[in-house]
């Protein structure tokens, strides 16, 4: 059980946790913007863990710096490194926002700003279980190191070069991840497994400029036509990718672990009704909705351009077009072999007259996490604590890259417990965070770092 000082503390100092993080909502930290938001963001976690007698540092890499901080020493404890991102999605678009992206606003139970979920509240419950330790008078009963990034909402893409450079000043015992979700509202839900990404942009190009559509229409190839049958040929008609040696490294899911799934309390009808929809109807069709989620990969386009698309009219065959494609990745599947065969269907695809080109943005292994080691045996018996029934393992279709990079850098298998839910509005408008969540949140951590200090 959690220390009684600890969890007190914890429930007294609500408010207060409350108003510091309004504090860190308040500041954009959009990673693929050029402005200081990401500085400011870094700075205050730094100064807030200096606060609390952590030795923080903020270091450059690339694009966006991240923090590293590392608090008083425990002899002969564990250590545990806490990974969370300050970083957050653009707010686009505005206009379906009910309230100021970056002006957070309390209502009927639940903190509304973007990144109030994703990641910056449960990145703060860390913090505030911290905090409790620090501040109750019974001190840290473990090593405890923060690895906090600005770059996780595009791929992370200097964590592997960041963690090889830094590995020494990381190294721990165990790492929590709170960036994940429970299945459900009441349901507490450890991740065991996170899709990989491979994030591309396709570019066709045709003519040097814009040409008349009547004068030079029948004798140009098309780049926005071009484009369009080539992402509609992505997919075949049952759903599958039609991507060469796309699911050579797929793996069936266990029966054991479909059993367990077809368990959870998953109404299909009620989750496309939620989203608006009339059915769920992405992915393999053959196969269960949780299952085509969580256990098998999937290509999207996630944007498309070119051409005139302003108002009235103008009739051009465009120079150009693009789109921005991720593809979801399982467990075996390597990101390079899936580029590498994105590569070939777009060369396969392409048409006399036209040239095309592939950018790649990131490319990162999917997660398997191990639900029997000691962190996790932590983590469940936290979560139990902390919301009052032993929690559910579960998969998420999502990535949080640098868990991988983790993994394989440091050798640390993550346990990724996370405190938002499925409702909670994750890269759209209106991101929200349930208070319940947050205080739930920060109990669930320090019944954690008590746990693995006493195995």
């Amino acid at each position: 059980m959690l220390d009684p000082a600890v969890r007190d503390y914890l429930e007294t100092h609500r408010a207060a946790h409350l108003d510091r993080l309004i504090e860190l909502l308040r500041i954009p930290g959009i990673a693929n913007r050029r402005d200081d938001a990401c500085d400011r963001a870094a700075r205050w976690l730094a100064d807030a863990l200096g606060t609390l007698g952590f030795r923080a540092n903020i270091l450059p890499t690339p694009t966006k710096p991240a923090v590293l901080a590392e608090g008083p020493a425990v002899p002969d404890a564990p250590t545990v490194l806490i990974y969370g991102h300050y970083d957050v999605q653009p707010p686009e678009p505005l206009e379906l926002w009910h309230t100021d992206p970056f002006q957070p606003v309390v209502r009927d139970g639940w903190i509304y700003a973007r990144g109030a979920d994703d990641d910056k509240g449960q990145l703060f419950t860390h913090l505030m279980a911290v905090e409790a330790f620090v501040r109750s008078g019974k001190g840290l009963p473990l090593n405890v190191k923060f690895f906090i990034e600005g770059e996780e909402e595009i791929g992370s893409p200097s964590a592997d070069a960041f963690l090889t450079e830094h590995g020494a000043r990381l190294a721990a015992d165990a790492c929590v991840i709170s960036d994940s979700a429970f299945f459900a509202a009441g349901l507490p839900s450890l991740t065991c497994a996170l899709r990989g990404l491979a994030y591309v942009e396709l570019t066709v190009t045709g003519p040097s400029a814009d040409l008349h559509s009547g004068l030079l229409g029948g004798l140009v190839a098309n780049p926005v036509n071009a484009l369009a049958a080539m992402v509609a040929a992505m997919h075949r008609p049952d759903g599958r990718v039609a991507i060469p040696g796309f699911y050579d490294d797929v793996e069936p899911v266990g029966e054991a672990e479909r059993a367990a799934w077809s368990e959870l309390p998953f109404d299909e009808a009620a989750c496309a009704q939620s989203l608006g929809l009339d059915v769920l109807a992405g992915g393999e069709k053959h196969l269960p909705a949780l299952e085509r989620n969580w256990a098998r990969p999937t290509l999207d386009c996630n944007g498309i351009v070119g051409g005139y698309t302003g108002e009235g009219s103008k009739t051009i065959i465009p120079a150009r077009a693009s789109a921005k494609i991720s593809m979801r990745l399982v467990a075996r599947q390597d990101p390079q072999k899936i580029v590498a065969g994105f590569r070939r269907f777009v060369d396969e695809n392409t048409p006399p007259g036209l040239r095309a080109s592939v950018e790649v943005h990131a490319a990162s292994p999917a997660v398997q996490v191990d639900p029997d080691s000691p962190a996790v045996a932590a983590a469940r018996n936290a979560l139990a604590e902390a919301f009052g029934r032993p929690p559910v393992l579960i998969r998420c279709g999502a990535s949080v890259p640098a868990t991988e990079v983790i993994q394989r850098r440091l050798g640390l298998h993550a346990v990724l417990m996370g405190f938002g839910l499925p409702e909670d509005n994750l890269h759209s408008p209106n991101e929200r965070f349930a208070l319940s969540q947050l205080y739930g949140g920060s109990i669930a951590s320090a019944a954690f770092l008590q746990n693995l200090a006493a195995r």
